[in-house]
């Protein structure tokens, strides 16, 4: 499992830019690496620009900023970058919608 701690942003509906909120921390088990993995493989194979992977919010740990949680919905994102799979966290905040996510990783930094 990977902890992760990662810069993370928000985007209110309307705005022109993002603005940093901090730290988010969340965890990648297991089912999540290979979920992440799986969805690096069929973009390399497909030539799709992304690919949404699904969470498990109760093995994520999730742990945003005060004042942008709760999350309405939590997904990684997954793009290919000089043919390696990256991933960052999207959701949407619960309160007013605005668009929350972090910055990017490499699956393969992952630790199993």
């Amino acid at each position: 499992m990977s902890a992760l701690t990662i810069e993370g942003w928000c985007k209110p509906s309307g705005a022109e830019k993002s603005t940093p909120i901090g730290e988010v921390r969340f965890y990648v088990d297991g089912p999540l690496h290979e979920h992440l993995e799986a969805a690096e493989e069929r973009l390399q194979e497909t030539q799709e620009r992304e690919a949404m992977v699904d969470v498990d919010m109760n093995t994520l740990d999730l742990i945003i900023p005060e004042g942008y949680g709760p999350l309405s919905d939590c997904q990684m994102r997954v793009y290919l970058q000089h043919s390696r799979g990256q991933f960052h966290l999207v959701g949407h905040r619960a309160s007013d919608g605005s668009l929350v996510y972090t910055n990017a990783v490499l699956i393969d930094q992952l630790i199993d």
